[in-house]
């Protein structure tokens, strides 16, 4: 069996956020998915912030069925693993367009952007509410805190803070990052004077097993939105500024959030222990 790591959301290796992509044969697993304790090692093996893997479906509303797994735990929604997965079956060919995904969250789709150079997601946008600081979020943080949003179902929440230079400045207790309420916190501001994107981010998921994510998709389907509100526009691009770096273009369709982004192979491997 195939396994693949993918860097998403970047057009350079070693860069983005890279994810397994696994690829399961229908007819070696007619049954669906493997036990949920084998595909939490085997994620747990690569220690990748996601895993994906996807089964081929015979059905009408979806194509393939998606799950994700960090080392610690299944998620209900991943951006980069999902456009890693995309890139994947578009280069064996097992997808010309766009692909349906059916998933924790619903069926969602990638498309190929015209000019072949990476894929767009469809995403359900994150219900955002503005809310007062938890407890522990600001010396967990270590820097002062402008506003709050909860995300809804996504189970983030999202800090805004002064500044560019603040965000990339950051080193948060993880520990204490881990103890608060939500999935994960993504910290964010406006992007500094002339650069080349319009929004920065960071993203904090120790209690998933993620101490700091490199490129995080799914968050974005909040930043996004924010971002389009206070900036008012609707197709903004995020840099989020982790070591690695990655670049998501947004656009904001309502309920809908579209994710762009390229990805890189950079390792095809064959795993040796059945799954």
């Amino acid at each position: 069996m195939r396994i693949r790591t993918v860097d998403a959301f970047t057009d350079q290796p070693y860069s983005g956020n890279p994810a397994g992509v696994v690829l399961l044969d229908e007819a070696d697993f007619p049954a669906g998915f493997p036990d949920d304790e084998r595909l939490q090692m085997l994620a747990a093996e690569l220690n990748l912030a996601e895993t994906a893997f996807a089964l081929r479906l015979r059905e009408d509303t979806a194509d393939w069925a998606l799950r994700w797994f960090t080392p610690a735990v299944e998620v209900d929604l991943c951006g980069h693993a999902t456009l890693a997965t995309a890139h994947v079956l578009h280069q064996d060919g097992h997808a010309q367009d766009m692909v349906r995904f059916r998933t924790r969250s619903g069926v969602l789709t990638t498309e190929a952007t015209p000019d072949g150079s990476g894929h767009t997601l469809d995403f359900p946008t994150a219900a955002l509410a503005l809310v007062e600081p938890p407890e522990g979020l600001r010396p967990a943080l270590g820097a002062p805190v402008r506003r709050v949003h909860t995300t809804g179902d996504l189970g983030d929440l999202v800090v805004e803070v002064a500044d560019e230079a603040t965000v990339r400045a950051l080193a948060p207790d993880l520990a204490a990052v881990a103890a608060l309420p939500c999935r994960g916190v993504a910290v964010t501001a406006e992007a500094a004077a002339g650069a080349e994107y319009d929004f920065v981010s960071r993203f904090f998921a120790p209690a998933q097993g993620v101490p700091e994510d490199p490129v995080t998709g799914s968050a974005h389907t909040a930043l996004a939105p924010l971002w389009a509100e206070r900036l008012g526009r609707t197709e903004l691009i995020g840099l989020q500024c982790s070591r690695r770096t990655g670049l998501v273009r947004t656009e904001v369709l309502g309920g809908r959030t579209r994710l762009t982004g390229a990805a890189v192979t950079v390792l095809d491997a064959e795993l040796r222990v059945p799954l």
